[in-house]
């Protein structure tokens, strides 16, 4: 489980200077960079704005993955490079232009700063530049993508307005919404931002492909591939340092990101899906985050139950995936992620009178790790103080 300082420093024993063991400075240095890095956040806010925008650019970076966390958020740009440079230059571009944005248009502050104004612009850049026709280092390209960034921290502030009524985040939406007007307005024939050619998918199993044809090591390594098509990659060298970036911020979603690539490559299975289509992530990347929104202790506290939930939701979204490819490939519109955002907010919508199942509102989102040692600390101090007042009173 990952460690903050402040556990650290409650639970240490006293020791002098000289007498401090190895082990104790070794666990401060792991909580310097894991977890939500709240020191470093206290840090930045002291410094100049250049620092600060980097720390809330690198965290909304990560953000896509749920994740706020700047070194969390470095690892992922050094997967994008790895993957594609072009395709990383324009998802720092994105990150950059939609958190300035949000400044100047006066957003809360404290979203800004842990990046919840960023993730958005990642992915409107980031996508825009993987659907595009013209390839590698097409520089016209910026020109979009810099205005539909600057449109991200609107299109998120005017839903977050709309949803919050219900208590619900607004998850990938902005950038669904933004992708489509992008790509529906540009369009394969456009003479300066051409699409790629969104086909029909048929996702009836190829006369040429049975089970035994199956690559059992593609199978496995569809797997972290599905996690790095979360950012539209689909190498698994990629996604194993996404899951890198997990695991630093979150133990818990790095788990639940796998459940759910898993869950969405046994769904690709299930429908027969082309075993290309399987092996290059598309299957799972949607399964990824509903599963870490669902059971990683983000919107829901995780307890077995929430743990079952999100597979169930993984299992839904990867479903979802296939019938809104089939739908808008018809009008020449990619998927984005629109099975994720539908899917999650069905779940987060459900109503129940298990107590295990307590959603967490947008506002009091946290660390999954925090949220479970505050819960737990909650539950400690109720039970002292029913065992404080069962104690009988003696009187002298």
């Amino acid at each position: 489980m990952t460690l903050l300082v402040s556990d650290i420093m409650e639970n240490k024993d006293p020791a002098s200077p000289g007498e401090a063991p190895p082990r104790c400075s070794f666990l401060r240095a792991v909580g310097l960079i894991t977890g939500d890095m709240r020191l470093f956040g206290e840090w930045v806010k002291r410094q100049v704005l250049v620092v600060q925008l980097l720390d809330w650019v690198l965290r909304g970076v990560a953000q896509v993955m749920l994740l706020n966390n700047p070194i969390s958020g470095l690892l992922i740009v050094g997967g994008l490079f790895l993957q594609d440079p072009w395709w990383a230059v324009n998802a720092l571009v994105g990150t950059f232009i939609s958190t300035v944005s949000a400044l100047l248009l006066g957003q809360n502050r404290g979203a800004v700063s842990a990046g919840l104004h960023g993730y958005s612009g990642t992915l409107v850049g980031m996508l825009m530049a993987v659907v595009s026709a013209k390839g590698s280092w097409y520089w016209w390209l910026l020109l979009p993508n810099v205005f539909m960034s600057m449109l991200c921290p609107v299109v998120s502030s005017a839903l977050s307005s709309l949803v919050g009524k219900w208590d619900l985040p607004i998850l990938t939406l902005p950038f669904n919404i933004l992708l489509f007007v992008h790509v529906a307005a540009t369009g394969g024939n456009h003479p300066y931002f051409p699409q790629v050619d969104f086909k029909p998918n048929d996702h009836l199993l190829a006369l040429n492909e049975s089970v035994q044809s199956l690559d059992v090591s593609q199978l496995f390594l569809s797997v972290p591939v599905g996690v790095s098509q979360v950012y539209g990659c689909s190498s698994p060298w990629t996604g194993g340092v996404f899951l890198l970036a997990l695991l630093l911020c979150s133990p818990k979603s790095c788990f639940h990101a796998v459940c759910g690539s898993a869950a969405g490559m046994l769904s690709g299975l299930a429908l027969a899906a082309p075993h290309q289509d399987i092996y290059s992530g598309l299957w799972g990347y949607n399964s990824v985050l509903s599963c870490i929104a669902i059971g990683g202790g983000v919107f829901y506290v995780l307890t077995w139950q929430t743990h079952l939930l999100a597979v169930l939701c993984a299992f839904l979204c990867a479903y979802m995936n296939a019938a809104v490819c089939n739908v808008l490939s018809v009008l020449a519109l990619p998927a984005a992620s629109w099975a994720f955002s539908l899917s999650t907010l069905i779940f987060l919508l459900m109503s129940s009178e298990i107590r295990a199942i307590c959603r967490v509102p947008p506002s009091a989102v946290s660390r999954p790790e925090e949220e479970t040692r505050r819960r737990r600390k909650e539950k400690s101090e109720r039970k002292n103080k029913t065992a404080v007042d069962l104690t009988p009173s003696v009187y002298v």
